[in-house]
């Protein structure tokens, strides 16, 4: 599994285009064949703040390579980089430890 942690400070005035912009690159991700199920995607904002985190875990190398390979990712990194004024950090991150089973919301357990 690969693990990346992508952080930024959003820009004044730009929080609902940027939801939208997220929103709809985790809609691709889930509606494309090759990545869903080989990809997780979340994205958190700091409560009462601008800080975002973005958490991507991929399956493997190929999946990583085949999301960098769409139009979309390429769309969305170029938001990002607007929405952040240009400051984003992208962190490969290693798995330490994990609980044996990960939380699911209610919708997902009906």
């Amino acid at each position: 599994m690969k693990h990346f942690m992508i952080t930024y400070r959003l820009k004044d005035g730009m929080e609902d285009v940027r939801h939208r912009d997220i929103t709809a690159f985790i809609a691709a991700i889930d509606a494309d064949p090759a990545l869903r199920g080989k990809l997780s995607y979340q994205c958190m904002k700091r409560s009462g703040g601008s800080e975002y985190y973005h958490l991507a875990t991929a399956a493997d190398p190929a999946t990583v390579q085949a999301l960098q390979s769409r139009e979309f990712f390429s769309r969305y990194t170029d938001q990002t980089e607007v929405a952040a004024e240009g400051e984003v950090e992208v962190t490969p991150m290693e798995m330490i430890a994990e609980t044996a089973v990960a939380v699911t919301s209610a919708a997902e357990r009906s």
